[in-house]
């Protein structure tokens, strides 16, 4: 089983940054699709941020620009460097790993709240 731990999270003002790690285990890292998703209160998960093998990335309309995801394959870590946080940032965000023939995994989640 693929196994994906996040962390972290944290208290931070509105202009601020954090920094968030997942590391993978379990499985052959190089070939997986990552992302990151969020989840706030009473609302769905939505796409943050994606990175295919190769780098290409993708992401959510109300974070690009200040969201950067990257990767590194050698220690099975994907991040999210997010940057002038907003208060409607705040939200459970979740790490996701999409194996080559559908199969899709979640980490627990770690919470990012921005408030002053």
């Amino acid at each position: 089983q693929v196994q994906l731990v996040e962390s972290g999270g944290g208290l931070v003002q509105p202009g601020g940054s954090l920094r968030l790690s997942c590391a993978a285990s379990g499985g052959i890292f190089t070939v997986y699709t990552m992302g990151w998703y969020r989840q706030g209160p009473g609302n769905e998960r939505d796409l943050v941020a994606r990175i295919i093998s190769d780098g290409t990335t993708n992401y959510g309309d109300f974070v690009k620009g200040r969201f950067t995801i990257s990767r590194d394959n050698t220690k099975g870590m994907v991040y999210l460097q997010m940057n002038s946080l907003k208060p409607e940032d705040t939200a459970i965000y979740y790490c996701s790993a999409a194996l080559p023939y559908g199969k899709n995994y979640w980490g627990q989640g770690t919470q990012v709240t921005v408030s002053s």
